[in-house]
């Protein structure tokens, strides 16, 4: 079956930054799309960024823009989100999400996603 792992989640001070790493396993990376979404207990899941294929097009949400970068490797089958300046308010479950390329006009949606990772968790503190 197809497997998302993330890994990279911590402890961090606010102001600092961390890298979080998806890796596909038995996905066709190229046909697919990724995201990254965040989630706080008894809160909605969030979009957060997301890439296409060829890595050509980005778009992420107004609360991290210009603080976190989400870039892909398709030689290894991973996608990285590169967060800086964090905020005690970035603290969630970062989950990485795969959707077919043919969803990018809707990608900041969670139901056009196929396949999720388990979370890694970021916490970051005062």
């Amino acid at each position: 079956q197809v497997q998302l792992v993330e890994s990279g989640g911590g402890l961090v001070q606010a102001g600092g930054s961390l890298r979080l790493s998806c890796s596909a396993s038995r996905l066709t990376f190229r046909s697919y799309a990724m995201g990254w979404f965040r989630q706080t207990p008894g809160k909605d899941r969030e979009f957060v960024t997301a890439i296409d294929w060829s890595a050509s097009s980005t778009v992420y949400a107004d609360s991290v823009k210009g603080r976190f970068t989400i870039s892909r490797d398709n030689a290894r089958n991973t996608v990285y989100l590169q967060m800086t300046s964090l905020k005690p308010e970035d603290t969630a479950v970062y989950y990485c999400a795969a959707a077919l390329v043919s969803q990018w006009p809707t990608i900041r949606r969670e139901t056009v996603y196929n396949y999720w990772g388990q979370g890694t968790q970021v916490t970051v503190s005062t």
